[in-house]
């Protein structure tokens, strides 16, 4: 699974570059390491995807701070467009040429600890990431239990749905278990005479691989249900949380109130989806897509199957690591400390890290849940207000050696239920076989 967004979408991540390179870097496209004259500054090598835009601003703001004020390390960021993001980082490695610094995301730390790309966070720090992130946060940076990063970007999910579309159906709030949800979505479905859908009342999406898998995985979490065993050697679908999870969906797609098809990005910002799961991020771009129509947009927890169910959902993130090939691990360790636990002034006369800073800039969060609360205190989005609750009861992805391979499996699978290829045994049949041999294959 990854989180880029088709072009045409409100993308965030997924940016199209106008070089012929894979690499966009400040100044060139090769790592510069410094002369190696005694006395030049150690030039240490940030790769992100953090590509065009706003991130790419945020980003700025703090390594030019660290330039400015640090005369021994020097920082200096390259990035490559997010659907690029891990294959520049193998092979990058395998010819000798990583960068100091990486910011993958979580998904991929099994897999790139694996292959011998991210350096183990030292003891002291890994002790204070552990202290100073909230639970899904820490276990999305670690693998088998050691911390490879600090955890930055962090997502939850929640439903967002379109406060003027429910009051035209009658309903003055948002659904809380899944019986509401369903007759909330048939409610709002709207048709013209013809029968052709005009306003979908859930919005199902096979957009890419975050929003089919991430809004499935939220709803799975929600019912209690899990994506993987917790030895990560099988898959855990075939539950009656799994069950019931695809049984709603299917049942939502047959009823006409979802239609995959639609890209659910455009037709949300135009009214035209009553509701929907998704990550915190979209709320930046739905302020900035709509206008003054973001007033409609309301964010709720995930719906729970029964009324009195614990809440739980789905967190995504990405962790800032060291290379293990580094030849300075000590100063880029060093520049991570600061970056992620120094505190700056924020709004409201409040303190919180640079990088809890730079992720609220963006409309986004960090897993620092008392930066957070710093923020998006008085003046802040409200909308935000779900997802900060979220962290701490979201379910981080699993990310062994597998697991970005076993995600692309799931999601084409939950492709083929929505379009009635396959009935739901048949798909958790297939996800079964398929996703169990990726899993459970020796590394």
């Amino acid at each position: 699974m990854t989180p880029a967004r088709r072009s045409g979408g409100p993308s965030r991540r997924h940016v199209a570059l106008a070089l012929p390179s894979a690499l966009l870097a400040a100044g060139c496209a090769a790592p510069h390491y410094g002369s190696g004259r005694p006395g030049d500054p150690i030039v240490l090598t940030l790769l992100s995807h953090y590509a065009s835009g706003a991130l790419k601003e945020a980003l700025r703001g703090p390594v030019d701070e660290w330039n400015a004020t640090h005369d021994r390390v020097k920082v200096r960021t390259e990035a490559v467009e997010f659907t690029d993001l891990l294959t520049t980082f193998m092979v990058r490695q395998a010819a000798g040429r990583g960068a100091d610094i990486l910011h993958p995301y979580c998904l991929w730390t099994g897999q790139l600890v694996r292959a011998g790309v991210l350096r183990p966070a030292p003891p002291e720090l890994a002790e204070e990431i552990r202290r100073g992130y909230g639970a899904a946060a820490v276990d999305a940076a670690s693998v088998d239990g050691t911390v490879y990063g600090y955890p930055t970007e962090a997502q939850t999910y929640a439903l967002y749905y379109n406060k003027r579309l429910l009051r035209a159906a009658g309903l003055d709030g948002a659904p809380r278990t899944w019986r509401e949800l369903e007759e909330t979505a048939y409610r709002t479905t709207r048709r013209d005479r013809y029968g052709n859908t005009l306003v979908q009342g859930f919005g199902l999406s096979a957009y890419d691989d975050s929003t089919t898998v991430g809004q499935t995985l939220a709803l799975l979490h929600a019912a209690g249900g899990t994506f993987v065993s917790a030895d990560g050697r099988s898959t855990a679908l075939d539950s009656p949380a799994g069950r019931a999870v695809f049984g709603l969906e299917r049942r939502l797609v047959a009823e006409g109130a979802s239609d995959p098809g639609v890209n659910v990005y455009q037709a949300f910002a135009s009214g035209r989806v009553a509701m929907t799961v998704n990550a915190g991020w979209w709320t930046g771009s739905l302020r900035t897509v709509m206008g003054r129509d973001y007033r409609d947009v309301g964010v709720a927890p995930v719906p729970v199957p029964r009324a009195g169910d614990a809440p739980a959902t789905l967190a995504t993130g990405f962790l800032l690591g060291v290379n293990a090939a580094s030849r300075h691990p000590r100063a880029a360790w060093e520049f991570l400390r600061w970056l992620n636990t120094g505190k700056v002034r924020a709004r409201g006369g409040g303190t919180a890290t640079r990088m809890s800073a730079l992720q609220v800039s963006v409309g986004s969060l960090t897993g620092r849940a008392d930066d957070m609360r710093a923020l998006s205190g008085r003046g802040g989005d409200p909308n935000l207000r779900p997802f900060l609750d979220a962290l701490a009861y979201a379910v981080p992805e699993p990310n062994g050696p597998g697991a970005q391979q076993a995600k692309s499996l799931l999601r084409q699978n939950i492709e083929a239920l929505w379009t009635g290829q396959r009935s739901v045994d048949e798909m958790l049949r297939t996800v079964r076989r398929q996703v169990d041999q990726e899993v459970s294959r020796s590394w």
